[in-house]
Parts: structure tokens; C-alpha cells; sequence
């Protein structure tokens, strides 16, 4: 396993360590956002987009939007037509 500046890449976590590597990084991005300096958040935008993304293409159906959060999947479940 290599590490880099912002730590293990993506690539080579395992399912169970991306998943809390990206719960870790949401939970930190708030604090990050209003009491860290412009480096940390900087980093913290390059960690989050690369887990992200990561995570992304391997888990494309767990990041599909729930239909009711769509424009079209709300009217349908409202009964107007689109």
C-alpha cells in the first residue's frame, strides 16, 4: 500500500475503509470549512473529491438519487404528468 501527501490513495482501500474514510471526511468538513486554514481545506477538497469519486464508481447504484428527490420521480409520486 503506497501513501501519498493526503494519505492512502483511493484506489487501494479496501470497501469497509472507503466507506468510513468518506463518512470521516463529511463529518470533518464542516469544522474544516469554517476553523481551518485555506491549506487544510484545501487538502480537505482534494481528499474528498478523490474518495469521492472512488466511491462513486464503485458503488454507482449507492449514489443514484432516491426518485422522490428528482424533479420527475416527485410529480409522478404526486400524479401530474411530467
Amino acid at each position: 500500500m503506497s501513501y501519498d501527501q493526503d494519505g492512502v490513495p483511493p484506489r487501494d482501500l479496501t470497501d469497509v475503509d472507503l466507506d468510513r474514510e468518506v463518512t470521516r471526511l463529511h463529518d470533518t468538513r464542516h469544522d474544516t470549512f469554517l476553523n481551518g486554514t485555506e491549506d487544510a481545506l484545501a487538502a480537505h477538497t482534494r481528499r474528498m473529491l478523490a474518495l469521492e469519486g472512488e466511491f462513486l464508481r464503485r458503488f454507482p447504484a449507492a449514489s443514484s438519487p432516491d426518485p422522490l428527490r428528482t424533479r420527475a420521480g416527485s410529480r409522478e409520486a404526486a400524479g401530474q404528468t411530467p
